[in-house]
């Protein structure tokens, strides 16, 4: 998203430029690389897209560290360490978001007092259980374990997103050895609906690649946040009959997992308008992924997840913006399609397709509806809006594959 979205790669620092950030290109450069990494199914990993950052648990090394006021800490996974910089068990605390500039190796661990040097009449408080929330739909807009500070760039807390997954296609590093190893090469993102269904866009999926899907993540970089991702390999692809590759009409997809996502703390299904139910122009709402920066050359794919806000654009408004474009005055916006965003800086780009777009509920703080999926636009962050597919316009559609492969719609409904 520009100043803000998509995933698997900090490029900008570890591969050459001179591709400028072309993901076909990136791929071949990895490739030639031949890294190595392994691409299992269940067990989670480093993405094999970018470089692992160094987990200083791993071993036995020197774990030492200077804390912020000159005492003799460790080194310590974040969510240890809490009030007071002392040790603490229940994964509260607050880090900025940086890369190998503190004491520790890792930006997800903190320089902490052991036991035997917390100060006893300081005691911790635990945080309080979190409320039970039953049903789909449900933001943590505060992340989980822990939130994030310096996020300039529009950077997501971990878990505040439950339902965004991140879809992958596998791919040999050696396209002569097509049983060797394998990459998890970036295609787009989703959004879990299901534990055993995703909803993404069609023009990602409907290439007949083998696929996977990765739940839960959130800093592409690493595998050290609280709770691991959860990877599941992709049985059945399935797109409207009526998706033109052409203007992207009916642009919708299911993907069917081969195992269902177990339940966890960071992962939860999206909740979707009731059919027919259209986001009321102006409504504020927050797209997400890992897409790129900037549109173009000089745009990159993000690590860690981005999000944004944009305001809903009414269909007649945007179709007359979309007409200043070298769409022509003659352009006109398909049913199947919404449009948000429009304001300069603030858009989904190049990456983020198949995303999902959501907005607040009007009767429950902190849940969320999703009406769009990020679909395409004419450049980011140009103040024309984007346009999205129409998740309430095609819900019926979606209703009707589900429970023809025996499964609940109820799960992704919102109840009020």
């Amino acid at each position: 998203m520009y100043k803000f979205l998509s995933i698997l790669v900090l490029l900008a620092s570890c591969l050459a430029q001179d591709d400028g950030g072309d993901l076909e290109s990136i791929i071949k450069q990895l490739q030639n690389q031949n890294n190595g990494q392994n691409g299992a199914t269940q067990a989670p990993q480093a993405s094999t897209l970018v470089p692992s950052i160094v987990n200083n648990n791993a071993d036995d090394g020197d774990k030492s560290c200077m804390t912020a006021d000159n005492q003799n800490g460790e080194c310590v996974p974040y969510y240890l360490c809490g009030a007071n910089d002392t040790i603490i068990n229940d994964g509260v605390g607050i880090i900025d978001i940086r890369v190998k500039d503190g004491e520790c190796k890792s930006y997800l661990d903190t320089c902490c007092l052991p036991p035997d040097r917390q100060t006893p009449d300081n005691p911790i408080t635990p945080a309080p259980p979190a409320k039970n929330r039953e049903g789909c739909g449900w933001r943590n807009p505060d992340g989980l374990g822990f939130r994030i500070t310096g996020a300039a760039d529009g950077e997501a807390n971990f878990g505040e997103f439950p339902w965004m997954v991140a879809i992958l296609k596998i791919e040999p590093v050696n396209e002569n050895e097509p049983n060797g190893q394998k990459l998890n090469v970036y295609v787009g993102g989703g959004s879990l609906i299901h534990p055993s269904v995703v909803l993404t866009a069609a023009h990602y999926v409907s290439n007949g690649n083998q696929l996977r899907i990765r739940a839960g993540e959130w800093d592409t970089q690493t595998k050290n946040e609280l709770y691991p991702y959860q990877d599941r390999d992709v049985k059945e692809v399935v797109v409207h009959k009526d998706f033109n590759k052409g203007n992207l009409f009916y642009d919708i997809g299911l993907l069917f997992l081969a195992s269902p996502v177990d339940a966890a703390p960071n992962i939860g299904v999206a909740c979707l308008p009731s059919p027919g139910v259209r986001a009321v122009g102006g409504k504020r709402c927050l797209a997400s992924g890992w897409g790129k920066d900037h549109f173009g050359k000089e745009g990159r794919y993000q690590v860690i997840l981005k999000r944004v806000e944009v305001p809903v654009v009414d269909r007649a408004r945007c179709q007359q913006e979309l007409r200043k474009t070298r769409l022509g005055k003659y352009f006109e916006l398909h049913s199947s399609f919404m449009c948000a965003g429009g304001e300069a800086g603030a858009d989904t780009c190049k990456g983020d397709g198949g995303s999902p777009l959501v907005c607040p509920s009007e009767y429950e703080k902190d849940r969320y509806i999703q009406h769009g999926i990020v679909a395409w636009g004419i450049g980011c962050g140009d103040q024309t809006p984007a346009v999205y597919v129409d998740v309430g316009h095609l819900r019926s559609w979606v209703d009707d594959k589900v429970r023809g492969h025996g499964y609940d719609e109820k799960v992704y409904t919102y109840l009020d």
